[in-house]
């Protein structure tokens, strides 16, 4: 196969996938109720318990207790249901978002109904009514380490259907607002319930919380990417630097996917026919020359971690599960994959962020960009320019390094002898969130850069565009003024284009 084949088979892949879910897991989402496959799946998995029960096999958390309590026997089904989810409701921190929270359930929800659970199609088939009216739990963030799964999130999240905790209900405005799960389950017409065991341990058995974290990370971090490929072609044009840099013959020679696709999305932003400026250098430093490189390299570990989360969101995490007639106790529910993936896109994001900052201190002085003034003020000496955006944009990038170290390089046992190796997949996946928070905003402290350069230059954006709006959010710096807000809305300007670019492309 041909590295352009190779390039349009992977649109089908895991981050196209990942996009899907996230699309249906959205507010205006509908979960479709159990076909006759899905039901006939569950049924066999409980007709499975059954027979091991009647026989007087031994079930973890249905005959016997959970975790290190296992040699202990157990006796009634909601009492152990009950039980489970309580005493695991010592999660703290703020919530995950209301966009996060639905995920979560909609994961959940999604590994239930494949037929490994044994839970029951008329149970899970409540959850989904209530998911598809909106009920949202609040899920505090903190608080597990996401070995027995995200138990205590998820466990939160099924508390607030027996009427504890609180959930996320929609403003006469439409924004998020909390209240009391009772009320919010009232408000949609339904009463609180209990938890039969099978049910709570499918539910909270699972990886729910951090998977569903890390794949609304991976869109943040492949938008990210695009929008640092897009800065960079529009940063190229205007330095009028080598466009050889970006040519397909690199990628082709080195048989590197991620960094054809980066080179093409940077040539995206170049003019047809642009020559380069004889005053700049045959090799630009790296941050542009290799850009593509350096790009494709974070493209190519995000594919590879997108499947990853792909696989997971459409498998059954859950112990112990039925197959094939068998009743197999295990640990599908170790978050190790997830953990792993997470890791990895947190190391790739800082990579990305990394290349804009270096990009704005490039453009930002006399050796670099041109002979231009230093921090590309008008006013030199009387005006200090993007001094201060470069220095927020470095403290950006230092912090993303501390906050995206891995988090399978922090795991504790706990739980008596019984979680003696543990990922902790979701404080790595809410560190990478917190990262990815810092990674944008170096994206936009280097779109204000090119901005400034633009006018610099005399270079006048076309009547409509992303380089337009980006003159409106930044005029030309006549004077000092604070640029804190400039930062932000130049972020969410390369966001929306972003998501919009990689929409249109399919990827």
């Amino acid at each position: 196969m041909t590295l352009t084949a190779e390039m349009t088979s992977s649109e089908t892949t895991g981050a196209a996938y990942l996009a899907e879910i996230a699309r249906s897991a959205s507010w205006d989402g509908r979960i479709d109720p159990c076909d006759d496959a899905d039901i006939a799946r569950m049924e066999a998995s409980a007709a499975t318990v059954a027979k091991h029960l009647a026989a007087d096999q031994p079930i973890y958390g249905l005959t016997q207790g959970f975790g290190p309590l296992v040699t202990y026997a157990a006796e009634s089904e909601m009492e152990q249901g009950s039980s489970l989810i309580s005493h695991l409701g010592t999660g703290q921190g703020r919530p995950l978002s209301p966009e996060v929270s639905r995920l979560v359930f909609w994961l959940r929800l999604n590994s239930m109904r494949r037929g490994f659970s044994a839970v029951s199609p008329e149970f899970w088939q409540t959850l989904a009514d209530l998911w598809n009216a909106g009920f949202t739990p609040v899920i505090p963030r903190d608080g597990t380490v996401s070995a027995s799964g995200d138990l205590q999130p998820l466990a939160h999240a099924a508390l607030t259907f027996t009427g504890f905790g609180e959930a996320w209900m929609r403003g006469a405005g439409g924004g998020w607002e909390t209240r009391p799960a009772r009320e919010a389950l009232a408000a949609l017409g339904a009463e609180p319930f209990e938890w039969p065991v099978r049910e709570a341990l499918a539910f909270v058995n699972g990886t729910g919380a951090s998977l569903a974290v890390s794949i609304l990370n991976h869109q943040s971090a492949v938008r990210l990417v695009r929008a640092a490929a897009m800065l960079t072609g529009r940063l190229a044009t205007l330095l009028r630097a080598n466009s050889e840099h970006y040519d397909d013959g690199h990628a082709f020679a080195r048989g590197q996917l991620g960094q054809l696709t980066a080179a093409r999305w940077i040539r995206r932003e170049l003019p047809a026919g642009l020559v380069r400026d004889e005053r700049r250098p045959l090799q630009e430093p790296y941050s542009l020359r290799c850009a593509p490189q350096v790009l494709g390299a974070v493209l190519d570990q995000l594919t590879s971690a997108g499947d990853v989360l792909a696989r997971e969101a459409s498998g059954c995490q859950d112990n112990p599960i039925a197959y094939e007639g068998q009743i197999l106790h295990g640990g599908n529910f170790h978050a190790m994959p997830v953990g792993l993936a997470s890791d990895q896109i947190g190391l790739s994001l800082h990579m990305a962020a990394y290349l804009a900052e270096r990009q704005l201190g490039l453009l930002l002085s006399p050796a670099t960009n041109g002979d231009l003034p230093p921090m590309l003020t008008p006013r030199a000496g009387r005006g200090c320019g993007l001094a201060g955006v470069h220095i927020s944009a470095t403290s950006f990038v230092s912090r993303i390094r501390q906050v995206v170290y891995p988090a399978s390089l922090t795991t504790l046992p706990t739980n008596g002898w019984n979680q003696d190796h543990v990922p902790m997949a979701l404080n790595g996946a809410n560190a990478v969130s917190d990262g990815l928070e810092l990674g944008w905003l170096a994206i936009g402290s280097l779109a204000l850069g090119v901005a400034q350069l633009a006018v610099m230059v005399g270079e006048e954006p076309q009547a409509d565009g992303i380089w337009a709006e980006l003159a409106e959010i930044s005029p030309p710096l006549d004077a000092d003024r604070p640029m804190a807000q400039e930062v932000r809305d130049a972020r969410d300007l390369l966001d929306r284009h972003a998501a919009a670019e990689l929409a249109g492309s399919g990827a």
